[in-house]
């Protein structure tokens, strides 16, 4: 009786690593402004344990009900789409400006100017004005998870998804700062950020969802 409750235990552990693992590599904007602040090594710790926090909030929350409101709600969705296609259209605005200036200040290495609480808004934006981040962590998720045996396990195995994936981004791209240290490298990188920022905001637009 133990080990097969220890076995069902471990299945939904692993059910919710892999399937929310999958879901939170494909959201892109959040990946992107990661990377980059780990890049520039300006905060990206902070960012990349806001982003693990914001997860497994949401995780808990759509196991225990959350959900069922948001459905209630379509209109909310609608208009966390077009703050989000603004915000990021905003970002790839700004990573393009980055690019054409080509500013040493993007060196790697360089001191940090931005504020730790300037990093956390645009973190905080980046996550919550994505309304697939909802759709994902608030009804996709609970949906899988109310089917497993053990739902404690499976939002813990979503939970360490999060924090597997984000604490990656966050060390290597800060084990490639040094390498990046050329002007140039930083046009490019800044380049597909904002090309990357501006494809996810298109896509948002016409299709209501990444």
């Amino acid at each position: 009786m133990l080990e097969s409750s220890i076995g069902s235990s471990f299945e939904s552990y692993v059910t919710g690593l892999v399937v929310c693992g999958g879901i939170i590599v494909a959201i892109g904007a959040q990946n992107a402004y990661v990377l980059g602040q780990a890049i520039r090594r300006e905060h990206h710790w902070w960012a990349a344990g806001l982003c693990m926090t914001a997860d497994i909030v949401l995780f808990t929350l759509g196991m225990f009900g959350v959900s069922a409101a948001l459905k209630a709600m379509p209109q909310a969705l609608e208009i966390l789409r077009w703050l989000g296609v603004v915000f990021l259209a905003w970002l790839a605005v700004q990573a393009f400006a980055r690019a054409g200036r080509g500013r040493a200040a993007l060196e790697a290495g360089e001191v940090t100017r931005r504020s730790l609480k300037g990093v956390l808004f645009t973190t905080l934006a980046v996550t919550l004005l994505n309304p697939q981040v909802y759709l994902d962590t608030l009804l996709l998720i609970p949906a899988v998870g109310a089917q497993q045996e053990n739902a404690t396990t499976f939002v813990a195995g979503a939970s360490s998804a999060s924090v597997l994936w984000f604490g990656l981004l966050a060390w290597s791209g800060s084990a490639l700062a040094p390498v990046l240290s050329r002007p140039l490298a930083w046009r490019i990188i800044d380049g597909v950020i904002g090309m990357m920022m501006a494809a996810i905001a298109l896509h948002l637009a016409l299709n209501g969802s990444l």
